[in-house]
């Protein structure tokens, strides 16, 4: 089994790219073969400042082996370390439908909100379509909001098989836990186009403020008030045990505390879940060759796999005689 994935370095990582992908993908680390790349190219999308874009794509390496991306298992590399895979993308770009991309839900989603949408956005899955693809990936692990992106890799490879040969695999997607919904700081789904996360990296202090700051209702001390569906027990939920759980469940439904005393057992209890992350990062910013290592090696392994593919592409579309 062949597992791939990849994440955009538009930003830090917050509490909801960890329990929400990167925990689960950390965990199909032990496949077969495991593909994990940050996906620079995409970001293009959105990033037009070099400097930045380079800090972040080496910020989200450093942050993926911080929270357990174990290169001895996994190929860890940069997406346009592989250019084959832009290759790739043009040659099934060329049997591609309009009418497919123009049913896919971000540029939809754009062009009904009246928002211009360049030819990145539109052809996007295209891209995306051939880093997976590019592996003969089996399994792509992916949120219920990206199974469409599965569907179109596999139609694309379904088409060009059709019309040259089984040259592709075609891949599954495996759909991350949906109880791993992360609330943010608003009540609603940690998301950067929210404005509403929590890092999971930066400066203690910073981050138990932010956690403090954390909208809540105005119900009185004294009322009893049901655990399920608040939340701050929500957010607690995620780095507590059962038991845990359990008794601040019981004080919930007692009545007479307050959300501040909630709030601290949520920032304690987030530093004491990733604090083994933060001391393995701040050991790996002080060896960054050791991480540009990582990045090469992982390179390499996912050029040798691409190059295998598009052999086979080139010499079924009579690209190479």
């Amino acid at each position: 089994m062949r597992v791939l994935s990849g994440i955009q370095p538009t930003g830090r990582f917050h509490w909801g790219n960890y329990f929400g992908a990167i925990r689960q993908y950390i965990d199909l680390q032990t496949a077969e073969q495991a593909y994990y790349f940050i996906a620079n190219l995409h970001a293009l999308t959105t990033i037009r400042d070099k400097d930045l874009l380079n800090e972040l794509t080496y910020d989200a390496a450093l942050d993926l082996l911080a929270l357990g991306l174990d290169p001895d298992q996994a190929s860890l590399f940069v997406q346009s370390d592989v250019p084959e895979i832009s290759e790739l993308t043009w040659v099934l770009m060329t049997g591609t439908p309009m009418g497919l991309l123009e049913r896919c839900h971000a540029y939809k989603e754009k062009k009904e909100k009246g928002i211009s949408a360049d030819a990145g956005l539109f052809t996007y899955p295209v891209l995306m379509a051939a880093d997976i693809l590019g592996y003969d990936s089996n399994i792509v692990p992916v949120g219920q909001d990206q199974v469409q992106h599965i569907e179109v890799a596999r139609d694309i490879a379904k088409s060009f098989n059709h019309h040259f040969g089984e040259c592709f695999v075609l891949p599954e997607a495996k759909l991350l836990d949906a109880s791993a919904k992360v609330p943010g700081t608003d009540g609603e789904k940690m998301s950067k186009s929210y404005d509403n996360t929590i890092e999971i990296f930066g400066n203690e202090k910073a981050i138990k403020k932010k956690i403090m700051r954390i909208a809540t209702d105005s119900r009185p001390m004294e009322d009893s008030k049901e655990p399920e569906g608040d939340h701050l027990y929500q957010l607690y939920s995620l780095f507590a045990s059962t038991e845990q759980r359990q008794e601040l469940a019981a004080i919930y439904r007692a009545g007479g505390f307050g959300y501040g005393d909630v709030k601290k057992k949520i920032a304690e209890a987030s530093a004491e879940y990733f604090r083994p992350a933060w001391e393995k990062r701040t050991t790996l910013e002080a060896d960054p060759d050791y991480v540009r290592d990582v990045l090469n090696a992982g390179a390499q392994q996912a050029r040798t796999k691409c190059r295998e593919v598009l052999d086979r592409v080139q010499k079924a579309t009579g690209l190479v005689r």
